[in-house]
């Protein structure tokens, strides 16, 4: 890999399949090895930190490459760093158990000094280990502070830095009093970081970094929009020249429907076995065992802003006026729970609510599911509607973020398309959206062709790589 005409590091909180509680997790372990098939001369690194989280199947193909000594204001703390290779990608680990030997990545009261510290150590490992990459590619806020301090103390000759935010909605704020204490940055240099009021290291590496990206090219709009910046409209507006979005993809060997026991695909020539996943998915949830009718499912977290308020004003009218069976599976917000509890209480042949993270029950319910609802206030990029119709499932979604980037309105005279939508945020638009849908799914052979649009759609990490590659190359 040393004689690789490109050097990329990406750094990020977290990666599957070593350690994930969310969409940058599922980003970072699919794009770079991604990125790696589709350019061999460039050399791709991952860096993360070594948490209590990572198995021990994976620590036991590591390898100790350095040990330093990480120097935050006035701490001075060791880091091992750690290394192993996975799909042709070098993945660093870096190990402070002070910071790291926890019982979960995030929601601690000093996540603050454990991110700085890990920005902090990934700025100082470069030398160690003799990788001077090109590209500092840094994702979300946890990792912000490894494009400010290049900025202001490193300035890594030729380096340049991309900053990726997967969701506007978490910046790193705080108190302005902790700056130097903390985060190691001089008064002076306070103006970079500081915004309405406190410290926000989001802003701070819009502000340093070279370029700015988001995960889909309606979300790097909407984000220049009071509705969607959660208070950093003008700050990208005043950086707008050099944001751009790249929409995100899936891993297509993770979700395989062609790896289920009853396996089907795209082609009318395996795709029964569909039918055979939504029988087992209703005998599994004791469902009637009713081909005709619809299943209709969401897999999220419960909160408003995944559209869960718009589900709660009509998705009994839904129920009332059709055949459908609805399945959630999910947890969140106390209110939403107890909601889909009495909803399963009232209609207990047709409704099932599951409140649990699992992914592999996840994958069931994907592939039994004719119907896949995801009716987002905002989402940046979205990775279910994309994983529901890798499984042949029709996505119901409101045209936000990279919902609309990657799902298009069926239409059944073209028969173009490969979902169905609906624009404002309005419980009954969103009720238009699923009775059409009910519709659709009536006429078979209509039917028929909206299915094989969405799982034909090819929703692959290899055309974003492509692109991800062009935006290093021009840098």
């Amino acid at each position: 890999m040393k004689n690789k005409n490109t050097k990329i590091l990406i750094v990020g909180a977290e990666a599957l399949p070593f350690a994930a509680t969310g969409g940058l997790g599922d980003v970072l372990g699919s794009l770079p090895a991604a990125l790696a098939r589709e350019a061999s001369d460039t050399d791709i690194r991952v860096v993360m930190p070594l948490y209590a989280k990572v198995g021990a199947q994976y620590r036991e193909q590591m390898t100790k490459v350095a040990e330093i000594n990480v120097k935050l204001a006035w701490r001075n703390q060791y880091c091992g760093i750690y290394s192993l290779e996975k799909d042709g990608v070098i993945y660093y680990f870096l190990d402070n158990e002070c910071y790291f030997n926890r019982d979960a990545l995030y929601g601690f009261f000093d996540d603050g000094e454990r991110y700085a510290f890990f920005s902090r150590a990934v700025m100082d490992m470069i030398p160690a280990i003799d990788f001077y990459p090109d590209v500092l590619h840094a994702n979300d806020w946890q990792s912000a502070l490894t494009v400010i301090y290049n900025k202001l103390y490193y300035k890594y000759p030729g380096m340049k830095t991309i900053y990726t935010i997967h969701n506007i909605e978490y910046q790193g704020k705080y108190d302005k009093y902790i700056l130097g204490d903390v985060f190691a940055i001089d008064n002076s240099d306070l103006s970079i970081v500081e915004y309405d009021g406190c410290i926000n290291l989001t802003k701070g590496a819009i502000v340093c970094c070279d370029r700015l990206t988001t995960v889909s090219a309606k979300y790097a709009d909407e984000i220049k929009d009071a509705f969607f910046a959660h208070g950093l409209e003008n700050i990208i507006m005043a950086n707008a020249e050099k944001l751009s979005g790249i929409v995100n993809g899936i891993d297509y060997d993770y979700y395989n429907p062609m790896a289920l026991e009853n396996k089907f695909s795209a082609s009318y020539r395996t795709f029964s076995g569909k039918a055979k996943n939504k029988a087992a998915l209703q005998e599994m949830l004791g469902l009637p065992t009713d081909t005709d009718a619809p299943i209709v499912s969401m897999i999220s977290r419960l909160a408003s802003h995944k559209g869960f308020d718009l589900v709660k004003c009509v998705l009994e009218e839904a129920l009332d006026n059709s055949d459908m069976q609805f399945v959630l599976l999910g947890t969140g917000e106390k209110e939403f729970e107890y909601y889909f509890c009495e909803l399963a209480a009232k209609y207990p042949s047709r409704v099932r609510a599951l409140f649990e993270f699992n992914k592999e029950l996840s994958k069931k319910i994907y592939s039994g599911s004719d119907i896949f609802l995801m009716p987002s206030k905002s989402e940046p990029c979205g990775l279910s509607q994309m994983i529901a119709s890798r499984y042949a499932t029709v996505p119901i979604v409101r045209e936000t973020g990279g919902l609309y980037d990657t799902i298009k309105p069926f239409n059944s005279e073209t028969l173009e398309g490969n979902g169905v939508t609906f624009c404002t945020y309005n419980a009954h638009d969103m009720l238009d959206a699923i009775n059409r849908t009910l519709a659709l799914y009536k006429n078979k052979n209509v039917w028929k062709k909206l299915v094989k649009n969405a799982a034909e759609k090819d929703f692959s990490w290899n055309a974003s790589a492509r692109l991800y590659l062009l935006m290093y190359a021009g840098l």
